[in-house]
C-alpha cells in the first residue's frame, strides 16, 4: 500500500512538470484527490447506502413540511365591532357597542321581483356593497370588480354577493333587472336589490357601518360609498375593501379562502 502510494506522487509530480494548461492542473488535483484511498472508502461508503440516504432526505422533507405546517400561525380575520370603526363611519347610536356586532334583518326586493332577506344568506359568505345604476362616476368600477368576484366564487356554493341600491325610487325592478343583464349578473350568485330607503341607509349606516355621512334616509338624504364589507356565516363584518382598487379585489378574494378555511 505505500508502496503504491508512492508510485502516485511520482506519478503525480512527474505530470505536474508537464502541466500545458490551467485545465490540465484541474484534471490532475481531482484525480489525485480521489483516488487516496480516504476519498475512495468514503465514495464507496456513500455509493453503498445511497438509497438509505436519498430516502432519508425525502423523510426529512416530509417532516419539516410537516411541522412548519403545525407550528405556522393560521390567518384569522378581525371581526369588527363598531367601537373599533373609525366613528366617523359609525352612527353614533352604537359607537359604543364593543361586541356582539351582526347585520340587522332585512326584506328587500331583488332584480328577478323576488323578496330577499338574512335567510338568503343563512350559512353563507357573502359580500355587500352600495350603488345606484347611473352612477357615473366610481359604480361602474366597483360593478366591474363585483363581477370579478362573482366570476371568481361561481363554484363555491357557500359564497354569494349582495348590492344595495342607493336610489331605490330610481331603481326599479325593471330597472336593475336591466342593469344585471348588461353587466353579466348571475341571479343564482349575486342580489341587486332596491326597497325601503329608510331601510337601506339603516343597513349601510347602522349594520355595514359603510359611510361617513350621517343622515336619516329621508328624500334628501345620499351616500355614496366605494366600500366592500366581508361578511361571515353568523353575518359579522369580518373585513373592509376599496372596491375601486384592484389590490382590495386580491386582498377580498384571500381572505374569502382564509374565512371558508375557518369553518375546516
Amino acid at each position: 500500500m505505500i508502496k503504491e502510494r508512492k508510485n502516485i506522487r511520482i506519478t503525480f509530480l512527474l505530470r505536474l512538470l508537464k502541466i500545458p494548461n490551467l485545465l490540465d492542473m484541474c484534471r490532475i488535483f481531482a484525480f489525485k484527490s480521489y483516488t487516496t484511498p480516504k476519498h475512495w472508502y468514503m465514495l464507496s461508503f456513500f455509493k453503498q447506502y445511497k438509497f438509505f440516504w436519498i430516502s432519508f432526505f425525502i423523510l426529512s422533507l416530509i417532516i419539516i413540511s410537516i411541522f412548519y405546517s403545525i407550528l405556522k400561525p393560521k390567518k384569522v380575520l378581525p371581526i369588527y365591532q363598531p367601537s373599533r370603526v373609525n366613528s366617523e363611519m359609525v352612527d353614533s347610536t352604537i359607537q359604543h357597542v364593543s361586541k356582539y356586532h351582526t347585520i340587522a334583518d332585512f326584506e328587500l326586493i331583488n332584480q328577478n321581483g323576488e323578496t330577499v332577506t338574512q335567510n338568503n344568506y343563512k350559512d353563507k359568505i357573502y359580500v355587500a356593497d352600495f350603488f345606484f345604476t347611473t352612477c357615473q362616476t366610481i359604480c361602474p368600477i366597483m360593478t366591474d370588480h363585483m363581477v370579478l368576484i362573482q366570476n371568481k366564487i361561481a363554484k363555491e356554493d357557500d359564497v354569494m354577493l349582495l348590492s344595495h341600491s342607493v336610489t331605490p325610487e330610481i331603481d326599479t325592478v325593471a330597472q336593475l333587472k336591466r342593469y344585471a343583464l348588461e353587466k353579466g349578473v348571475n341571479d343564482s350568485k349575486w342580489n341587486l336589490v332596491t326597497g325601503d330607503k329608510k331601510q337601506i341607509y339603516n343597513l349601510a349606516r347602522k349594520s355595514y357601518l359603510a359611510v361617513k355621512t350621517d343622515g336619516t334616509g329621508d328624500a334628501y338624504d345620499m351616500i355614496h360609498t366605494e366600500n366592500f364589507m366581508l361578511i361571515d356565516k353568523k353575518r359579522q363584518i369580518r373585513g373592509y375593501y376599496d372596491g375601486t382598487k384592484p389590490e382590495d379585489i386580491e386582498r377580498l378574494l384571500e381572505d374569502i379562502a382564509t374565512l371558508k378555511s375557518e369553518a375546516l
